[in-house]
């Protein structure tokens, strides 16, 4: 049998030491975490969209949760908050941490899903796309929206109510009634666009609130605003407004709405 050489490796060089210095880090305006439902598709993608400020950072977290959105799966989420919350970066403060999903946080109830994350994040400020929504329509004077939704009736009922228990006139209200998220994920940009520009022409309507992280508005709203002349909001829009302003972070980002022009309301 041929044996092959093999030259010996000469020592390797001890470096030691390396003298080194730490920066403010990649989050040095902010760190935002977001709790992400394992079927979501879309916040994530649409979040790093619009956080582009140098400084911002976005971290992640899955929540197990069901394809079906029902009230009865949407509210079993709740015990899950916090040990997903508590997955985003151990050890490290956040300045904002938000939970992706509008009508799991209008069944549970937005003190509901804060405490759950004040228990893992107890120095962050918090947000969900309802609490920004009501943020935001404050922000832009909005007091009667249309309201779409891939919902069915008895969530869209439920989220009528919520919102009009808080002084914001649900004036009209449609619903694509996709209620698998992972359909819901696919509706078209198009489709999107043609609804809330339709819904914006009613007279009685301040602005269109569509709802759901699932559905993808930031490549449209402008434009559809250009249209109707009115405030065009989604669940991640209005979150991701919300996250930053809480963070103090203000950059005006028209490209994605009227919101983005806009500080918190007093």
């Amino acid at each position: 049998m041929n044996s092959t050489l093999v030259a010996a490796k000469p020592d390797c060089i001890d470096l030691g030491v390396l003298p080194s210095t730490l920066d403010p880090g990649i989050y040095s305006r902010a760190a935002i975490g977001l709790v992400v439902l394992a079927t979501d598709q879309t916040v994530e993608h649409e979040f790093r969209q619009i956080f582009r400020h140098e400084g911002v950072a976005l971290y992640e977290s899955r929540i197990q949760n069901d394809n079906d959105i029902t009230p009865q799966t949407l509210r079993a989420m709740q015990a899950r908050l916090a040990p997903a919350a508590d997955l985003i970066l151990p050890g490290v403060p956040l300045d904002v941490v938000a939970f992706g999903c509008t009508s799991a946080s209008m069944e549970i109830g937005e003190d509901g899903v804060f405490d759950e994350l004040r228990k893992v994040r107890p120095e962050a400020s918090f947000t969900n796309p309802v609490t920004a929504a009501f943020a935001a329509f404050k922000s832009l004077g909005m007091k009667r929206i249309a309201l779409l939704t891939p919902y069915s009736e008895a969530i869209n009922a439920n989220l009528r109510v919520y919102f009009e228990g808080r002084g914001v006139a649900v004036t009209a209200m449609g619903t694509f009634l996709r209620t698998d998220d992972r359909e819901a994920a696919r509706i078209s940009t198009d489709s999107i666009r043609d609804a809330a520009i339709a819904a914006a022409a009613h007279p009685d309507v301040d602005g269109v609130f569509i709802s759901c992280t699932s559905l993808q508005v930031a490549p449209i709203a402008r434009a559809a605003e250009a249209v109707s002349g009115k405030p065009l909001l989604s669940s991640n829009l209005v979150m991701a407004w919300h996250c930053l302003r809480l963070a103090g972070v203000d950059d005006p980002q028209p490209e994605f709405g009227m919101l983005f022009e806009r500080g918190l309301a007093g």
